[in-house]
């Protein structure tokens, strides 16, 4: 049984909730704006246009995204918003008075990534008949797929804190090398839940995405065969 089975938490109510925290994240855009905070405008400008993936993907690719993939997405991005906002009667925003929400925001958004490079990696192995990837490897992938982007994560906040700190304009804020450490084993820890229990769920997303792969090949193949049928014609016409 499902987690959303055991909560009874159907289809309808994740699309109200994903709605609900896409509203969120438009009005801490405009408190945002109100109040002049660059970080906060600049951060929930980008977070909504991450929620618009799903749609696009679904789409464009046929890439089937249910209410429970586009609810974790949105629930992933709302909450980076909501630590960067400081709430009348609170003397700081969440990633500064809890000290747990930075690690929770970045295992959330490790399992998105992580759940990307599952995807990725599955389809590539039903795709190619020649292109084995054990269970044990594919776990292994991925941890190490979710570790490289944290590390890549960490130094793009460091520039991004350092050019703020030149602009004055705080956009991520670091909080030193061993809060780095930390973010980086709750990136892991995002990583082994998808790794474990992460096939059921994305199941649907890697027959889509071999599906993608299966079609570009065929029409890969095809037009090398006509574009050689066409050389033929353009030979025999010299001749």
């Amino acid at each position: 049984m499902r987690l959303r089975d055991r909560l009874g938490i159907g289809e309808g109510r994740q699309r109200q909730l994903a709605w609900a925290l896409e509203v969120g994240l438009v009005a801490m855009s405009l408190l945002g704006i109100v109040r002049g905070r660059t970080g906060i405008i600049v951060n929930s400008t980008v977070t909504l246009a991450v929620t618009q993936l799903p749609p696009v993907l679904e789409r464009d690719l046929d890439i089937p995204m249910d209410p429970g993939l586009v609810l974790w997405i949105t629930a992933a991005v709302f909450l980076h918003v909501f630590g960067t906002v400081r709430f009348p009667g609170s003397p700081a925003t969440p990633y500064q008075s809890l000290w747990w929400y930075d690690h929770l925001t970045h295992a959330l958004s490790a399992s998105i990534v992580a759940a990307a490079g599952y995807a990725s990696a599955r389809a590539i192995d039903e795709h190619r008949t020649d292109v084995y990837l054990p269970p044990r490897f594919t776990f292994a992938f991925i941890l190490l797929f979710v570790l490289a982007f944290g590390v890549f994560w960490e130094v793009v906040e460091f520039a991004i804190g350092g050019l703020g700190t030149v602009l004055g304009a705080t956009v991520l804020t670091q909080y030193g090398l061993e809060d780095t450490m930390l973010d980086l084993v709750f990136d892991l820890a995002g990583a082994v839940i998808v790794a474990t229990w992460g096939g059921a769920r994305l199941s649907d997303v890697v027959e889509a995405l071999t599906a993608q792969l299966d079609a570009r090949v065929q029409r890969s193949g095809k037009d090398r065969i006509e574009g050689r049928a066409v050389v033929e014609r353009r030979g025999k016409r010299r001749a």
